[in-house]
């Protein structure tokens, strides 16, 4: 038998019970054991358990204690013994005292067909003989060169160390990324709508395609303020998603009308419950389609008379009882009380006309 430090041997809490699992019959109750040669095999596990047992193993690392004097091997007529400082250099090893033989950890952990690597997962190595030589190290042959089957373990076993690195924490990252990006792209595109809407410029240009010189105001004006910054650059117009661009017409119509909406919301509050008139003309636009405008005149809280652009509302035909009901419409939306209403202008000449 060999002396073992107190310190390091296992404790009971490095047992890890699961549910009673079908496995070799000469256990009763399987827990995850720290000595390879009582260890089950991951695969002997439920499907639903061995994530659970994988990460159990990895988050208790490989087991290399720390022995007074490990047990000698003969080698002809040298005495051979398994030395501490080997897991310095090879820090896959494992070390199984009841068999006196060294097994990969990792390539455990990731065992799932058998391969070249099965002595170091089943059956342990012991010729510490060899262990050192340039060209017969057992360890070293079983490193294998880039490839590997061992390395592509070592790469398996690293990733599930770092926390950073699995694919939750990939994706919720990958997920901010582009949410700050979505956020920028988005912004740019309105304060280009602010500004041309305050300038009271068009939006839209005859040619909007890349090779255009000329792609529209609203296009050429985000190519502007990428020009000036580097990190809207690099989420407009040509390096952005094509399904995420924010520069569609249908985009920049939403954007307007956003816009128009906090604009009458705040003049909805200007007014409050002090009394107003309405100013109302009725006009075609360049797509010969009726529309009504309602200016509202009011007294601020300053004493200063104001009078705001509103609305601006689609009419079937300008017969007095149709603009009457859409006016009475508007008012009611936006909580404008008719007995408020001080007076009213309307250039409807047209619609007296005839009968």
């Amino acid at each position: 038998m060999c002396n073992i430090d107190a310190s390091s041997s296992p404790p009971k809490s490095q047992r890890v019970e699961f549910e009673k699992v079908d496995t070799p019959s000469t256990i009763d109750t399987p827990y995850l054991e720290r000595d390879l040669r009582l260890r089950f095999s991951i695969s002997t596990f439920p499907i639903d358990k061995r994530e659970d047992v994988r990460m159990t193993y990895i988050n208790m690392g490989p087991f290399q204690p720390k022995l007074k004097k490990n047990p000698s091997t003969k080698y002809g007529t040298q005495n051979c013994r398994f030395q501490f400082s080997w897991f310095s250099k090879f820090p896959w090893l494992e070390y199984s005292i009841s068999k006196d033989k060294a097994f990969c950890f990792p390539c455990y952990i990731f065992h799932d067909k058998p391969s070249k690597n099965e002595a170091f997962v089943v059956d342990g190595v012991q010729n510490w003989k060899y262990v050192g030589c340039e060209k017969t190290c057992p360890f070293a042959q079983h490193e294998g060169g880039h490839g590997s089957s061992h390395n592509d373990a070592m790469l398996k076993w690293s990733n599930l160390k770092d926390p950073s690195k699995h694919i939750d924490k990939r994706l919720n990252a990958q997920s901010s990324q582009q949410i700050l990006e979505n956020r920028l792209r988005l912004k740019t595109s309105i304060v280009a709508t602010k500004w041309l809407a305050k300038q009271a410029c068009a939006f839209r240009g005859h040619d909007e395609s890349v090779n255009s010189l000329n792609r529209g105001n609203f296009i050429e004006l985000i190519k502007l303020l990428a020009t000036m910054n580097e990190e809207i650059n690099k989420v407009v117009l040509e390096n952005a998603p094509k399904n995420a661009q924010y520069i569609a017409p249908k985009i920049q119509k939403e954007l307007l009308n956003i816009i128009a909406n906090k604009v009458r919301h705040k003049i909805r509050e200007e007014v409050g419950d002090a009394k107003f008139c309405i100013i109302v003309d009725e006009a075609l636009d360049e797509s010969h389609k009726e529309q009504m405008a309602i200016i509202l005149r009011y007294v601020d809280c300053d004493g200063f008379i104001r009078e705001r652009f509103f609305e601006i509302v689609n009419v079937n035909e300008t017969k007095a009882l149709t603009l009457k009901n859409e006016i009475c419409n508007v008012l009611a939306q936006y909580n404008l009380l008719v007995e408020n209403l001080r007076g009213q202008g309307y250039d409807g000449a047209s619609n007296m006309a005839g009968e």
